[in-house]
């Protein structure tokens, strides 16, 4: 009897390691998936970041205006968008160009605020309210400098790996 009892083990000992072998394998699958939920929430948290950001930026560039470089600074503007909101811009450009340079304007602004409204992965968009002030100057006269206090909602898209702003519109 004590030879049989011996010999039991070695009868288990395939079956054991073919459920380690599982076991192992459902825990990989297991890790895999979590590395995948992990990345995603990654990538997701990154690209919220990123809309909020572009927004900002493109906030920034439209309070950016200065009668010698309106030229470069209308382009960083178009630069930084795309659909509608360029399309508005681009069609407006020449009038707010000519203006700039007419009045010496020197615009200048800071953003208060930017929050994250809306994130729609599927179409890679988001929507953004951004809260800006602005002061401008006119070079060469006594008019005193005038705040000005912008509130939008911005579209922005991600479009080539990069997040454009393609909507934009006042909020009062």
């Amino acid at each position: 009897m004590a030879l049989h009892a011996a010999r039991s083990p070695r009868r288990w000992l395939p079956l054991i390691v073919a459920l380690l072998i599982v076991l192992i394998g459902v825990l990989g699958v297991a890790w895999v998936r979590v590395g995948a939920d992990l990345d995603e929430a990654r990538v997701a948290a990154a690209d919220r970041v990123a809309a909020t950001q572009a927004a900002e930026r493109y906030a920034l560039i439209l309070m950016a205006v200065d009668y010698r470089t309106v030229d470069r600074d209308v382009q960083r503007a178009l630069d930084s968008s795309m659909g509608q909101a360029r399309a508005e811009y681009e069609r407006d450009a020449e009038r707010l160009k000519a203006a700039t340079r007419e009045h010496k304007v020197v615009q200048t602004g800071v953003v208060r605020a930017a929050g994250l409204v809306s994130m729609d992965a599927r179409r890679a968009g988001a929507r953004v309210l951004v809260v800006a002030d602005a002061v401008v100057r006119w070079d060469g006269t006594k008019t005193p400098p005038q705040e000005r206090f912008n509130r939008w909602r911005m579209e922005v898209t991600k479009s080539r790996g990069a997040w454009w702003v393609s909507k934009l519109e006042r909020v009062t």
